[in-house]
This record gives structure tokens, sequence and C-alpha cells, in this order.
């Protein structure tokens, strides 16, 4: 307890906009197992203090600490938009709801129509017993409230924001990287070292190479969908 007030002080004293969040009752210290209790009270625990953010009048950018960022993404943003979010599948189009939407990257303005359906997305969970914020998400999107409240959602495309389950092929384009579709710690670091391999790989080359070349990921390979189903 000392030591973390310590460091929100520190924190508070470097930067001023820090944000204390508290956890009470609950210890996020270790890792949580995918869709376990302790898992599901993080992500909805998360969802909420991004809601506080919002309120508080901030846009943001939200990157899982799973996603490794390889150029800056924000030529790639909508101008337009409310909620731009990254998905598990894109299907072509950034309006298209058949977009698997994933949680792990999104970039949000403050307005009034985000911070309604954030306050309406956390709701949710009591509607969704047992399911995490991405599958409400996919679930409520459809919702005809989101429509009545004006929110304007685009999905972004996987070509500049990828992951594992839909890898970002063109390594002259990508943004970002999601060590999504994988289940377990250890997975997810033995296949990042490998993505990290590749792109100090690609950097290696000389620019006429980067060009010509079809060059893509090594990955995944211990994270794989066939564990997800």
């Amino acid at each position: 307890m000392l030591h973390g007030l310590l460091l929100a002080r520190q924190c508070a004293k470097i930067h001023h906009y820090c944000f204390a969040l508290g956890t009470e009752g609950v210890d996020f210290s270790e890792e949580k197992r995918f869709l376990t209790s302790g898992y599901l009270e993080m992500m909805w625990k998360r969802l909420d203090f991004l809601r506080l953010v919002l309120e508080k009048g901030y846009s943001f950018i939200f990157s899982d600490a799973d996603i490794m960022w390889f150029r800056n993404p924000f030529p790639h943003f909508y101008p337009n938009g409310d909620l731009q979010i990254a998905c598990d599948h894109y299907v072509g189009n950034a309006t298209d709801l058949r977009n698997i939407a994933n949680g792990g990257f999104n970039y949000v303005k403050s307005n009034e129509r985000t911070i309604e359906f954030y306050s309406f997305w956390y709701s949710s969970r009591l509607r969704y017993p047992g399911y995490h914020d991405q599958d409400v998400f996919n679930a409520i999107k459809h919702d005809p409230y989101v429509a009545d409240i004006g929110l304007e959602i685009k999905f972004l495309s996987t070509a500049y924001f990828g992951g594992f389950c839909e890898p970002s092929r063109d390594l002259n384009k990508v943004c970002t990287m999601h060590a999504n579709c994988c289940i377990g710690l250890r997975s997810k670091i033995h296949d990042l070292r490998i993505m990290m391999e590749d792109w100090k790989n690609y950097l290696s080359l000389p620019p006429s190479l980067k060009r010509l070349l079809t060059l893509s990921w090594r990955v995944p390979q211990n994270c794989s969908l066939s564990s997800l189903n």
C-alpha cells in the first residue's frame, strides 16, 4: 500500500494528468487467465476507468500492453468518427457492423455521445453476465440505442492495425500488431519476441528491398486460433 502511495505521489509530481485508479478488494498484480472471474472484473474495471477519462473531457488512444507499435497511427485514423476501434476480423468497410471489433486498441473522442455509449456499454455487463467487454461491444453495436444517441463508429483496417487473429500482411504499411487470439502469457511473450525479431530484420533492409520484397510475419506460432476452439 505504501509503495503504491509513493508511486502515485511521484507520478502526480512529474505528470499533472496522472489518474490514481483504485481497485479495492481485488488484486490485479498477477496474470488473470482468460474469462476467469478475475479477468472479467479487470476488463470491466478498465472500461469503467476509460469512461471516467471521457467524462473528464479527455480524448484518448487506448492500447493493450500486448500491442506493438511500429508506426505513427494518426495518419490512418479517420477525420470523423466518435469511436475508432481495431478488429479481430475486418470485412473491408470501416462502417460495416459485421466487422468483429477488438477492444485492445481504440481512439475515442470525448463528447456526449461517447460518454453515453461507454456508460451504456458498462451497464450492459449486467445483460450479458460471464461475457467480457469486447464480446458485449460486438453485441450492443447492433442495439438501436447506439444509433439513437448518434454514435459514429469507425472500424480500423487490419492492414494497418493487425493482430494474430488477422495479421497485417504488409510490413510497409503496418502501424500496430496485437497478440490477440492467444491464451496464456508465455505464448504471448514467445510470439511477441519473434514479431520483434521480424521487425528488426525488416528495418535492417535497404529501402529498395523493402519496396520490392513481399515481407510478412512468422507469427502466430505458439499463439494459435485452434487453442480458442
